[in-house]
């Protein structure tokens, strides 16, 4: 009987860890997020998720292709949020836009991720080696004012915006503003300093849907 239950530990203290791929996946994004693609090694990362180099590698091929799945889950923990506030059709447009710029602002100062925004932290120090990794985050971020281009354009087509306005250079201009309010998170500005942008940004509202 002793046998058997000396046995039976020592296959229970030898059975591998599970490799969660989520858990690995939001620590990886913390340190890429916080020092960029180039300046977060293999190491860092093996270090950070716990994992082996051998089980990353197995799991994402390379550094490259870990970041990629990061920026994935990226859009699908965050950014995807943030656009069902802005997509929602039962809201005003500016109501819709209020709420988005409200999500970004305290996505970009919370306390429980890196300052700022994922894709343009990333992109801001990327070496020119880097080339296919800059065009995955440029593709990636122009969907940011895809979605916005998208927005106006439904909201003109219900009347909410005046069909002689350009919807494309409304949606430069967000993005823009979106760019800069990460920047400035980047530099230790408040949740309540980006909202006063976004309420600035919104009171010149009538004047930027003018032809």
């Amino acid at each position: 009987m002793t046998s058997e239950v000396t046995s039976c530990t020592k296959k229970c203290r030898g059975r591998p860890k599970v490799f969660d791929r989520e858990a690995a996946l939001d620590k990886a994004m913390t340190l890429f997020w916080q020092h960029g693609y180039e300046a977060t090694s293999l190491s860092d990362l093996v270090e950070a998720t716990g994992a082996k180099a051998p089980t990353l590698y197995a799991e994402f091929t390379n550094k490259e292709g870990l970041f990629r799945a990061v920026l994935d889950r990226y859009i699908a923990r965050f950014a995807r949020q943030h656009e069902a506030q802005l997509l929602c059709e039962d809201k005003p447009v500016e109501t819709a836009l209020l709420d988005y710029f409200t999500a970004v602002a305290k996505c970009f100062t919370s306390t429980d991720t890196p300052a700022g925004c994922f894709m343009i932290n990333t992109s801001a120090t990327l070496a020119a080696s880097s080339q296919a990794i800059s065009q995955t985050i440029k593709a990636r971020h122009a969907q940011q004012e895809d979605t916005l281009l998208q927005f106006l354009t439904q909201r003109q087509q219900r009347g909410e915006i005046p069909m002689d306005a350009d919807p494309q250079a409304l949606a430069e201009f967000l993005g823009c503003v979106l760019q800069g309010m990460s920047i400035s998170a980047r530099e230790g500005a408040s949740v309540e300093k980006l909202l006063q942008i976004t309420r600035t940004t919104l009171r010149l509202w009538p004047n930027l849907i003018k032809a």
